[in-house]
């Protein structure tokens, strides 16, 4: 099959200062991202923070008030068309048509590509082996579960085998089990050096996929790092509290001060053995009870809690 592929570059995706508004209402402030060739570039922020607007300017689906940025060394704004022939992207939304088998849907995907028949034929099986769907090939994709149709949205991004692919939130709502073969499948995309963009809302599926690690808030980058050097920059451990009563919650966080609470749990930085000993010895002389304590390195839900709670 013809691919069309840009010329060799170092970073597949590069923005600078994009800005976007709607309204009075200012979405992008002056990004900036460096994604290289074959990395993995995790987009992380809160509800509202910019994510979707800066995936919708870098596929040319949206136009930026300002700033520049480059996909795969073509001009987002002047070279539209070639930037399209580099990309794959997976919105939030499913993008294959329900009534239609798996096979029948990577058809027509193929057909939007200008391959032949029998070419079409050739890459929807391909691509129904390699994303595990060759045995539901032939129902409708509305039998589908959500893992499969997900599944099937990124083989359908992936016909024309784009050395760029944009991932927007592709595990939202899926169970457990469904986010890890999906993780298994863009890891396997990576490996082959296709470079991936992708915003989420699980830091989990950051940390465990991402080469670098971009947080924004506010429209503004909070943060631009590795998973491992994100973690550190936090520092302290995290000491974990289950109280005996939930009752007792709004007393504990008073007490302890500038904890995350979550249910029973209340989770507060730890610089050394004296702070967690007076921590519950506070917690002992205010009478509430500790079912359990647990005492654990920072995660990436440590670190977009300080950087967000930081700007708010």
């Amino acid at each position: 099959m013809n691919v069309i592929h840009s010329k060799a570059f170092t970073d597949a995706i590069l923005a600078r200062g994009l800005t976007k508004s709607f309204g009075g209402t200012r979405v992008l402030a002056g990004i900036d991202l460096t994604v290289p060739t074959g990395s993995l570039l995790a987009l992380l922020g809160p509800n509202g923070s910019g994510k979707t607007t800066t995936v919708r300017i870098l596929t040319t689906l949206l136009a930026p008030d300002g700033g520049t940025a480059t996909v795969g060394g073509h001009d987002v704004m002047r070279a539209g068309v070639a930037v399209r022939r580099t990309i794959g992207l997976t919105s939030q939304q499913a993008t294959v048509d329900g009534l239609l088998t798996g096979r029948e849907n990577l058809e027509l995907f193929a057909g939007l590509y200008h391959l032949g028949s029998r070419q079409a034929r050739r890459r929807a099986g391909e691509l129904l082996d390699r994303f595990d769907l060759t045995g539901a090939a032939d129902r409708r994709a509305e039998t589908y579960s959500g893992g499969m149709r997900r599944r099937l949205d990124l083989a359908a991004s992936m016909v024309s085998a784009p050395p760029i692919l944009f991932l927007d939130e592709p595990t939202t709502g899926l169970d457990p089990r469904s986010r890890a073969e999906l993780w298994a499948v863009i890891r396997e995309l990576l490996g082959s050096g296709t470079t991936i963009l992708l915003t989420t809302q699980y830091l989990e599926e950051a940390d465990q996929l991402a080469d670098r690690v971009v947080v924004i808030n506010e429209g503004r980058v909070a943060a631009d790092d590795s998973p491992a050097a994100l973690k550190r920059q936090v520092g302290a451990e995290r000491l974990v509290l289950r109280l005996s009563r939930a009752g007792d919650v709004p007393r504990a966080d008073a007490v302890l001060g500038g904890a995350a609470v979550d249910g029973r749990e209340l989770t507060l930085a730890v610089q050394d053995p004296d702070h967690l000993r007076r921590a519950l010895d506070l917690l002992h002389r205010a009478d509430i009870g500790v079912e359990h304590v647990e005492l654990r390195t920072p995660t990436l839900d440590d670190v977009f809690f300080e950087l967000t709670a930081a700007a708010a």
